[in-house]
């Protein structure tokens, strides 16, 4: 790295974010900076409906991101900084580096254009309770005027792992003390953050990460789950099949969504780059899409990129893992999350894995707070954490 970021940081308050780059001292070094991954390009004050209940200062930022999909080259993302109410301890705030589940593609459906949802919003200000500032990415090509790359593991990690350079260069009273958390898309995000980082971003102290409902893909996981099916009801996951062809698509301009999917399906395809989850959702479901009538039979070979991408670098982890998958959940089927429990136990990963009864995707976010609290005391004192391999559910 060839200009610090503690240095960057004493710059950033000296000049101050909306600095317009006049001759004054630590000019030259602010300009090299200017070409660094974690830049603030903007940043302006988040509507308070966007905030979370009982916020402190929270602001909407625009970075530099090194691009994920290309891995060469800057790209802007925006994202959430959100301060707990009140004094800062000594030293700043800690962070959680939040990772957000799927919210569709298109820029309209960025999270710092919206408010939180119920359930997030709950489960974000428990963890501000718990005395941490939230940074919370978008995610390259949501809120940017460039495609969204769906699931890519990549450009989710670094645009986290920038999101929370950017908000500790800023003037923010911020600790360089970081635990990564994640939902569904961002349990995978986290898990990918975790195992970029130690090479991409190296100078940021994470204690540990926390992922519930955490997509893992391999091809003999993914015939399990498109294998045709006398099942027609509702499978939400033909939803991220759509998102994951839009995203493939604004990076892959010749590729023919047509080869992918069925002529009953394509409307819908071509619905998913304009509409959220939830609307593209309901419109799944009213039109009766399935696997088995949406998807043609050699489409993992049209898409291979796509999944190519889905994949993380490694599955051993510097940092200790916390997963939490609900028994009923159909989005992310628990055969797929505890696979990838299972793959990162045998790569050596420190993993402390839970499998909550009875509840489905959404209702397991918030019911792993208890849980998670304990690991993060722990992870966050500087205690070792014990791998519990040996008990995860068959």
């Amino acid at each position: 790295m060839p200009f610090s970021y503690s240095i960057y940081k004493k710059i950033r308050i000296f000049v101050g974010i909306s600095c317009c780059f006049v001759a004054i001292p630590g000019y030259t070094a602010l300009a090299k900076m200017k070409q660094m991954p974690g830049f603030v390009t903007a940043s302006s004050f988040l509507p308070k409906a966007y905030s979370l209940p009982g916020a402190g200062r929270s602001l909407r930022i625009t970075y530099l991101s090194t691009n994920g999909v290309t891995g060469q080259g800057l790209v802007p993302v925006t994202a959430e900084v959100i301060l707990p109410a009140g004094k800062a301890p000594a030293g700043g705030w800690p962070i959680v580096a939040w990772a957000h589940g799927t919210v569709g593609v298109s820029n309209n459906c960025a999270p710092s254009r919206n408010p939180w949802s119920e359930r997030n919003s709950r489960y974000l200000s428990e963890w501000m309770k718990r005395g941490f500032a939230i940074v919370a990415t978008d995610y390259q090509g949501l809120g940017t005027p460039l495609p969204h790359p769906y699931l890519n593991t990549r450009a989710e990690a670094y645009g986290l792992l920038d999101a929370v350079r950017a908000a500790i260069s800023s003037a923010a009273p911020l600790e360089n003390k970081i635990m990564i958390v994640g939902q569904s898309q961002g349990g995978g995000a986290a898990f990918a953050s975790a195992a970029f980082a130690p090479e991409y971003a190296p100078e940021l102290n994470i204690r540990g990460i926390v992922a519930t409902g955490t997509p893992y893909m391999t091809p003999e996981l993914l015939k399990q789950i498109t294998k045709p099916s006398d099942n027609m009801a509702y499978n939400p996951m033909v939803v991220y099949s759509l998102y994951l062809a839009q995203g493939f698509a604004g990076y892959h301009p010749s590729s023919k969504p047509s080869e992918i999917f069925t002529a009953r399906a394509m409307p819908a395809y071509h619905a998913a780059a304009k509409i959220c989850v939830g609307p593209l959702a309901a419109k799944v479901k009213k039109e009766g899409l399935t696997f088995d009538n949406s998807l043609k039979p050699d489409f993992s070979e049209k898409i291979a990129p796509a999944l190519a991408a889905m994949q993380y670098p490694t599955m051993k982890l510097k940092y200790p893992l916390f997963t939490g998958t609900g028994e009923l959940d159909k989005d992310v089927p628990p055969a797929l999350q505890l696979a990838l429990v299972k793959a990162a136990c045998a790569a050596g990963t420190t993993v402390e894995a839970h499998l909550y009864k009875g509840l489905d995707h959404s209702q397991t976010v918030n019911a792993s707070l208890p849980d998670s609290a304990v690991f993060t005391n722990a992870v966050m004192s500087g205690k070792i954490i014990t791998s519990q391999c040996e008990a995860v559910p068959q």
